[in-house]
């Protein structure tokens, strides 16, 4: 990779899971021994990996249904990276995840005459096919991070490679040590972790009956214990802000796969978290959140994919239960998970099936891999 010199490179980040995968693939280009700089978008991890960050925009991340409010902000965003690449102009633009607002920056892009790398694939196949013109207009090198997505883009007419998953590139391909042992468990003593997620339309939504959820389970067990896990510390403190009375639990940052090889069994927000989750063993429930009313009359005819989380998608059937839509009533999660803390063998049969699913997935690296495409993208 040494060949590579003098290159610019823009990338643009709007989530902190794209944040610390962007970091990641920024480390792996340096470490090759790439000589490249970066600039974009992006959150304080690509800004720590030597990232120079023309706007910090992670903190913005929003889920779908209350983005409208923040159209005005984007719009003007938009504009300036086309200022950007007009006056400062760059070798190659990466986008990461977030397709909703990258795809009008590959436009810019596409428009100063710069190649496009998508890193991580809109989930056309679940919803939105009719985008698919767009990529193929905006995209010419996608590095998809689901195995399935490989082919489904490439019959498309899309240049795709799947590179592996950035949230294992740190395992070894070996998860045996992760199979938990269920066999002296008791449900009055579970250990239980909340996963609200990282971004701030999650957290209102979920925070709140998570906290219910473990309240309800405390009445049936009154030795449990809870972790709830934050993003970072500035979503610590929301968490210690909004909780609520009657319960009470340890609070742990940035911790997803280390607190998920402590406890017992988990509540997690939809997202990549939940395959953190699975890459420790935990057996879990999975909820989101979205507009009831939004949900009824558009979101069932437009979402066509048999599964909504990523685990129970890469396993082709409902590993693990989601609660997706979830709306209002808590009834059916807690008595879901109460089944799940009462039968051990159910709960070490999850574990040994989460890990057989992960663990051809960690052959290939997703850094390592995308920093090979950059590079041939470069020359």
């Amino acid at each position: 990779m040494t060949d590579v010199k003098n290159k610019r490179v823009f990338v643009s980040v709007n989530d902190p899971s794209a944040d610390v995968h962007c970091a990641a693939l920024i480390s792996a280009l340096k470490k090759a021994g790439a000589g490249v700089e970066f600039v974009g978008i992006g959150g304080p991890k690509m800004a720590a990996a030597g990232c120079e960050l023309i706007e910090s925009t992670v903190g913005r991340a929003v889920m779908t249904y209350n983005a409208l409010a923040h159209v005005g902000h984007y719009y003007k965003l938009v504009r300036r990276i086309r200022r950007y690449l007009e006056e400062h102009p760059v070798d190659l633009m990466i986008v990461c995840d977030s397709p909703s607002f990258n795809f009008h920056v590959a436009k810019a892009a596409r428009q100063a005459g710069v190649k496009t790398l998508f890193y991580v694939a809109p989930q056309l196949w679940a919803w939105g096919g009719w985008r698919i013109r767009k990529l193929r207009r905006l995209c010419d090198k996608l590095c998809c991070i689901l195995p399935f997505e490989e082919r489904w883009f490439g019959q498309r007419g899309v240049d795709t490679a799947f590179v592996g998953n950035p949230l294992l590139d740190k395992l070894l391909s070996d998860l045996t040590s992760f199979r938990k042992d269920y066999s002296r468990f008791e449900p009055s003593r579970a250990r239980i972790a909340l996963m609200p997620g990282s971004r701030l339309a999650e957290i209102e939504s979920l925070w709140r009956p998570m906290q219910q959820i473990a309240v309800r389970l405390k009445q049936r067990y009154s030795a449990a214990c809870f972790v709830a896990v934050a993003a970072s510390d500035e979503r610590r403190q929301l968490l210690e802000r909004t909780q609520i009375p009657g319960f009470t639990c340890e609070y742990s940052v940035d911790t997803v796969r280390d607190t998920s090889q402590r406890v017992d069994f988990s509540i997690v927000a939809s997202g990549s978290a939940t395959l953190e989750v699975a890459s420790s063993g935990c057996p879990m429930v999975i909820m989101y959140q979205t507009n009831r009313f939004l949900w009824r009359l558009i979101g069932r005819w437009l979402v066509h994919a048999k599964y909504f989380t990523l685990v129970n998608l890469l396993a082709d059937r409902e590993l693990v239960p989601e609660f997706m839509p979830y709306f209002t009533s808590i009834e059916p999660i807690v008595e879901r998970v109460d089944a799940y803390l009462r039968d051990r063998e159910l709960l070490a049969q999850i574990s040994n099936e989460l890990i057989d699913m992960v663990e051809p997935l960690t052959r290939k690296k997703a850094s390592e891999e995308t920093a090979r495409i950059v590079v041939e993208m470069l020359r």
